[in-house]
């Protein structure tokens, strides 16, 4: 049940990017330039998905457990640090300079855009290196 629902999750989350325009990278680009032609209108995107996770997680946490799960997995960590930082920055860049974050990337995939179709390889052979790199830092310090 728990895969079925979060299929079901993922395709309306994939559906809302399209209808929104987050799929579309000039879009997102036109949203981030604001001393030029800059479109507020994913302002609006943002300002309504932040009221509904607000009211979510407002009557989430009012429950026992999740309707799923035996209890929450909420995480731990709350320290900033270098890696944090630089991950933030790398996706920040990303973002600005493809139009994409991971999400939006991977629902416009079956629309073949070019730039999806170089950014989400991309997106992917730097997941694999970031991992690669994680592993063998954790191992050096292990030893």
């Amino acid at each position: 049940m728990r895969p079925l629902f979060g299929f079901l999750s993922g395709l309306v989350f994939g559906i809302g990017l399209i209808l929104s325009g987050m799929a579309n990278p000039a879009k997102v680009l036109n949203f981030l330039d604001i001393f030029g032609a800059w479109d507020p209108s994913l302002a609006f995107v943002m300002g309504g998905a932040s009221l509904t996770a607000f009211v979510g997680y407002r009557l989430a946490w009012r429950q026992d457990r999740p309707a799923l799960m035996p209890s929450f997995d909420i995480p731990s960590a709350s320290h900033i640090d270098g890696k944090l930082l630089s991950g933030a920055a790398l996706f920040g860049i990303g973002w600005g300079i493809g139009g994409f974050c991971p999400g939006p990337a991977w629902t416009a995939v079956p629309m073949a855009a070019t730039g999806t179709l170089v950014f989400v390889p991309a997106m992917l052979i730097g997941i694999v290196i970031g991992r690669a790199l994680k592993s063998s830092t954790f191992q050096t310090r292990s030893t």
